[in-house]
């Protein structure tokens, strides 16, 4: 369950991050090039690699075992705090994320807020629908196994 809500968590802020990143050369040269429908070309230290489709695909199932890996590590460490702490740290991630939310909608032309509007707003709906399904899912009597 928590794996679920952290990785619906992580695609809710995708959109957001992604139209966070500059395009063109960046600091790092012709690696932090433009996205392309939200896939990566020629990025990443494998770039360079020449893998085949089904070695990149290994790699990614890799990358996102240890990124779960490394979620769990974080929420097991999390749960030892004081669900005041708690509280307090969900009130700063949802503070740091209005903040660069509002910056990058004040980086974009009248069509593009328009657009992000529309996400932010698809995405809320989401949210909402996800903690709704939780609350009923909570209430129902568990199933012996």
């Amino acid at each position: 369950m928590r794996k679920t809500l952290t990785a619906l968590m992580f695609a809710a802020a995708l959109p957001t991050v992604a139209m966070a990143m500059p395009e063109g050369p960046g600091p790092m040269g012709p690696m932090d090039g433009p996205r392309h429908g939200g896939q990566m070309h020629d990025r990443g230290p494998y770039s360079q690699l020449d893998l085949s489709h089904e070695q990149r695909q290994q790699i990614r199932r890799i990358m996102g075992e240890q990124r779960h890996e490394q979620r769990e590590l974080v929420d097991k460490y999390l749960a030892k705090l004081s669900p005041a702490d708690q509280k307090a740290m969900q009130d700063e991630r949802e503070a740091r994320h209005q903040k660069v939310d509002a910056q990058i909608r004040a980086l974009l032309k009248p069509e593009q807020q328009k657009e992000f509007d529309a996400i932010q707003k698809k995405q809320a709906e989401r949210r909402a629908e996800w903690a709704e399904f939780k609350a009923w899912k909570a209430q129902q009597p568990q199933k012996a196994q």
